[in-house]
């Protein structure tokens, strides 16, 4: 893999029903920064299973987001696409940070509370600990970098705090071994939220289908979801001050400027004052013209396990080439007799 830069770790869960707020979100910006930084892209199905799951649905989820980011345009020979449970430091390293991390910092993580919400008893273990093996996966390769959302920051502070106190514990005050990794700021798509209320992000998880646009979704598919999209009884908005007080035109109008690469200032400039269903034509073909190449080299790839599985193979390899001498110096650090 050559070096282009600073080393980036960033993973998606397989959970299935990849969608349109993943693509503006996370993959179109891994695609990007391919040409400015040395990629590390996981399929983190170690941390997929915190919660019940079904193993062959787990399975079959894994290919189809090792199948997204080829499909999307990152290129496995420059840099690296794995699954997680195929690269053993991870899960070692996490043990390790397990020791590190202290009770105090996991119960400040504000994601789990929101996740667990009142069955805080019933929730895994995994769960809880979650966040050391987000350090683990950034860590076990030394990653500089680290694309971040709105939700994973207070995770990154943990990681940050993690290896400063690894460096303290078990290294000499002028020789720390693990970096701070520092958040990437990506550029925005803006938060993409549900079809049907402007006020949710746009989820899987959501009863309703026409809710999200998934990247498997046919042209037909998308046109219909994008026609039945909630807006208001006004015209397209046409001043970013109208924004907060229309959650579903600003959801749109945002997907629009994401899609088009446009400041929403311009998009607000072309439609303002027009009937949602000329805009909603215009943000139909343009989302059809993104998406459903996409969701053609997905299925041709998903066609073709052997040769996904080659991917994750290869990828693992490398990877692991990677983290193995850093988990030799980790051992050796702590102290383990190996």
């Amino acid at each position: 893999m050559a070096d282009k830069g600073p080393r980036i770790f960033s993973g998606i869960q397989p959970t299935g029903g990849l969608h349109l707020g993943n693509y503006l979100g996370a993959l179109r910006n891994f695609v990007e920064l391919q040409a400015t930084h040395e990629c590390i892209y996981c399929v983190v199905d170690l941390h997929a299973i915190t919660a019940p799951h079904d193993p062959s649905e787990l399975r079959q989820n894994t290919y189809e987001a090792v199948a997204a980011f080829l499909a999307a345009g990152v290129d496995a020979r420059a840099h690296i696409i794995f699954n997680q449970a195929r690269v053993a430091a991870h899960s070692e390293l996490a043990w390790v940070f397990n020791c590190v991390a202290r009770y105090g910092w996991l119960d400040r993580m504000t994601q789990f509370k929101e996740k667990v919400g009142k069955h805080r008893a019933k929730a895994s273990v995994g769960l809880w600990v979650y966040p050391n093996l987000m350090a683990a996966d950034i860590l076990a390769y030394k990653a500089q970098k680290v694309p971040v959302g709105d939700d994973q920051r207070q995770h990154l502070e943990l990681v940050r705090d993690i290896a400063q106190k690894f460096n303290h514990d078990f290294c000499p005050k002028d020789e720390p071994f693990f970096p701070l990794p520092e958040p990437l700021i990506l550029k925005s798509g803006g938060r993409v939220m549900s079809l049907r209320d402007g006020t949710r992000k746009m989820s899987k998880s959501e009863p309703s289908s026409m809710s999200r646009i998934l990247l498997t979704d046919d042209a037909d598919a998308i046109a219909q979801k994008i026609r039945k999209a909630k807006t208001d009884a006004l015209p397209c908005p046409a001043e970013r001050d109208e924004l907060p007080q229309r959650p579903e035109a600003a959801n749109l109008i945002g997907i629009f400027a994401a899609l088009a690469n446009k400041p929403q200032e311009t998009v607000l400039a072309d439609y303002g004052g027009k009937p949602f269903s000329a805009f909603k034509a215009d943000l139909a073909a343009l989302t059809i013209s993104t998406i459903t190449p996409i969701g053609a080299e997905m299925a041709r790839l998903l066609g073709d396990v052997t040769h996904l599985e080659q991917i994750m193979s290869d990828g693992a390899a490398r990877a692991q080439a990677i983290a193995r001498p850093i988990m030799k110096k980790v051992k050796e650090l702590v102290g383990f007799a190996v």
